[in-house]
């Protein structure tokens, strides 16, 4: 980009010994032509040799270059800054320093903001030359370009060649918003076919899953959702972490879309003992009971159900202590912000407990209590279940 005040001084050098009509086109050459002769006033037509009308239309194209040359030079200045961080203008597998790709954020807003489509999408293409493994920029370039009148096409082959090419798979996002995409133009099967073809090559991604459960929920009404999860739960190729994530997800669309909190509970309670070290699963049954509305009147029988969490998450889980630990901050937060007269008593007792030395902590009352245990094994053990033993767990029970 440096070069260009070296090619026009060559280039000027040049036109020197060029025919006319290798200079300019056609019609700007008439229009010099006829600027030359009007500007000639009353001098009588054919007084003036065509050498001299040649050499007045050269220095005209030297002026019109001269003009281009500046306007160049101006915005050549404007974008230097950018294009001098610009260390590697090829693609390569190797990760780009934060140092390279804040510069190309940065030469992206300046673009945006000057105004160009056409100069913007080339920089946009230039961009992703380099950065083509990056999600962050096929996604910006797709929202860009979505903002863009009439370029609905356009957007979709942005998706695709980040989708198709070079994104990896196993950094699904991109697709994802590929997939909303497809459902906001109307084409629902094409962005079931996407979830689709995301979880068969990672079979059992939690955040596919659930988004291909929501679209299906949108689409269908919550007992295509249910479907979804249910056939995840029935796969084999699903681990028990993942499942134990499932399963809230059902939960809360119980509570939240169908608005029967009475089931998401019941999800909640007769699956517990499946998932005894999942964060997620106690996670959201303990944010799911904390976040229940209340009055004065209700607050005290939605205590008994938080505190009969709590007792499960420190008699029933296997969870690591750092993770009950968060949990049980919660819930002691909790207790100074709603609890009745007798909170400050448990809060002193929970505090001492979790953060006291370790001398009088306390976080896990048990790793896994007998009848935890018990129950895993009459499961696995159990002739009517749908699942082997070593890979799943039984569907979760409505």
């Amino acid at each position: 980009m440096h070069q260009y005040a070296r090619y026009f001084e060559r280039y000027r050098q040049l036109a020197q010994t060029r025919p006319l009509n290798e200079l300019l086109p056609p019609e700007t050459l008439a229009q010099f032509r006829a600027e030359i002769e009007n500007a000639a006033g009353n001098v009588p037509p054919g007084s003036r040799s065509e050498a001299e009308i040649e050499r007045d239309i050269r220095l005209r194209a030297d002026g019109h270059f001269l003009e281009i040359f500046s306007r160049t030079q101006t915005e050549t200045t404007k974008r230097w800054t950018y294009e001098s961080e610009i260390k590697r203008p090829y693609f390569h597998v190797t990760e780009l320093d934060e140092g390279q790709l804040s510069n190309w954020r940065r030469y992206l807003d300046f673009e945006e903001a000057e105004g160009s489509f056409a100069r913007a999408q080339f920089l946009y293409e230039r961009c992703l030359v380099t950065c083509a493994h990056y999600d962050e920029f096929w996604m910006r370039y797709a929202a860009w370009m979505s903002g863009q009148e009439g370029k609905e096409e356009e957007v979709r082959i942005i998706y695709q060649k980040a989708s198709s090419l070079y994104v990896p798979i196993s950094r699904p996002a991109i697709r994802l918003h590929y997939a909303y995409f497809e459902e906001m133009a109307s084409r629902v099967d094409i962005a079931k076919d996407i979830h689709n073809a995301v979880l068969l090559a990672m079979p059992g991604h939690i955040e596919t899953i659930i988004s291909f459960a929501n679209l299906s929920r949108r689409h269908g009404g919550l007992d295509a959702a249910i479907e979804i999860y249910k056939t995840q739960l029935d796969s084999a190729e699903c681990d028990i972490q993942t499942k134990a994530a499932l399963v809230a997800e059902w939960a809360k669309l119980l509570w939240r879309v169908k608005g029967t909190a009475d089931e998401a509970r019941q999800v909640f309670r007769k699956n517990q003992h499946w998932y005894p070290d999942s964060r997620p699963f106690w996670t959201s049954y303990l944010m799911f009971e904390l976040e229940q509305p209340t009055s004065a009147e209700t607050e005290p029988a939605q205590y008994e159900r938080i505190k009969q969490v709590i007792d499960d998450i420190r008699n029933k889980s296997s969870l690591p202590a750092e993770a009950a630990k968060e949990l049980l901050q919660l819930y002691m937060t909790y207790l100074l912000e709603r609890g009745s007269s007798e909170a400050a008593k448990e809060y002193i007792t929970l505090n001492r407990e979790v953060n006291g030395p370790p001398s009088v902590q306390s976080i896990m009352k048990s790793s896994l209590s007998k009848e935890t245990q018990d129950k895993l094994v009459i499961g696995q053990q159990s002739p009517n279940s749908m699942f082997r033993p070593d890979v799943s767990v039984p569907t979760p029970t409505v």
